[in-house]
């Protein structure tokens, strides 16, 4: 990979804009590509401190023209765009698939014919559903429980469908539960967080008992570097987790006990997902990704929380708590 010429997708959302930065500084060339808006704004790159040592392209995931037209003379892409609020999926089925499935055939399609050497999708643990065995590997079977995983697992397999039909260097990047700075506030940890600093002692939320594998982004980022450099992982599934799960309500009071705080929670059924939709249990096995990368996480969960927190605690102003973000 190295002096590659890189477009990310979806480089101004949360992980991308982690994942963009991260790529400037091993010393990639990097093609921004984020959602057109009339202002030009860049989104989480607006204000990095690398803005100007990359290219920013505004266009539409939806729209096979531009993203053609931004991977032209790349070597490789990190498709991460996409709809990702499970909520939201519910409303408007439809706007997951256009998004999320024919954006990412507009990703496949473009780097086929422009010949891309490394094309990486990234996946997402929602796509196995709640665990039917623990820890989950790679060969768990896939399980639509919401509009969005369903979406998800249509791209997956439309992805390793044009590596076994074309011979597309395909690898799909599955991540557990990524949080840390930037997070949005529909989020759990943006969720309590912000509530707390809000100074609420009654946290709003939904069910508490499920449990998550939480990776921090800075460790997530790497991963995804990690999987693209593996010769190993073409035409492969790669999770990326930490082998380690929380219940959210264990999760809260881990964050208050961070924060020197006491909380209530209250549940509120708008934040509770359909019984047949909501995903019980995810816990990563990371073996694959052990064996076949250098990738070494370097966050716990204390750490990664506290500086979730510390962050969301200088930029309070960008969230509105009191509101449920769906």
């Amino acid at each position: 990979m190295t002096n590659k010429k890189i477009l990310i997708t979806g480089a101004a959302g949360f992980i991308g804009s982690h994942l963009a930065e991260h790529c400037v500084e091993m010393g990639y060339d990097v093609v921004a590509f984020d959602r057109y808006n009339p202002n030009n704004h860049w989104g989480w790159l607006e204000e990095s401190a690398c803005r100007n040592d990359m290219a920013v392209v505004l266009g539409d995931i939806r729209d096979y023209d531009s993203v053609y037209d931004a991977m032209k003379g790349c070597d490789a892409v990190f498709h991460l765009a996409a709809l990702i609020g499970i909520p939201y999926s519910y409303i408007s089925p439809l706007a997951y698939i256009r998004t999320n499935v024919e954006g990412t055939y507009n990703v496949l399609e473009s780097a086929r014919k422009l010949g891309i050497d490394n094309v990486l999708i990234t996946s997402t643990s929602e796509t196995y559903g709640s665990a039917q065995y623990v820890p989950i590997d790679e060969k768990h079977p896939m399980v639509g429980q919401s509009p969005y995983s369903a979406s998800k697992i249509s791209a997956d397999q439309l992805a390793i469908s044009y590596h076994r039909s074309f011979g597309l260097p395909v690898k799909i990047v599955r991540p557990f539960n990524v949080y840390g700075p930037r997070q949005s506030a529909r989020a759990i940890i943006p969720t309590v967080v912000t509530q707390m600093l809000s100074g609420q002692e009654m946290l709003t939320l939904g069910n508490i008992w499920p449990t998550r594998d939480l990776t921090f982004v800075k460790d997530a980022v790497k991963g995804f570097c990690e999987i693209a450099v593996s010769e190993q992982l073409v035409g492969e599934i790669t999770n990326i987790g930490m082998g380690k799960e929380i219940s959210i309500g264990d999760l809260v009071h881990r964050i208050a006990g961070l924060m020197g705080k006491e909380v209530i929670i209250r549940q509120d059924d708008e934040r509770v997902r359909p019984d047949g939709s909501e995903v019980n249990r995810l816990l990563c096995d990371n073996s694959k990704i052990l064996k076949c990368t250098g990738w070494k996480p370097e966050y716990d969960l204390d750490k990664g929380l506290s500086e979730a927190i510390e962050w969301m605690r200088e930029n309070l102003q960008v969230f509105k708590p009191a509101v449920y973000s769906v």
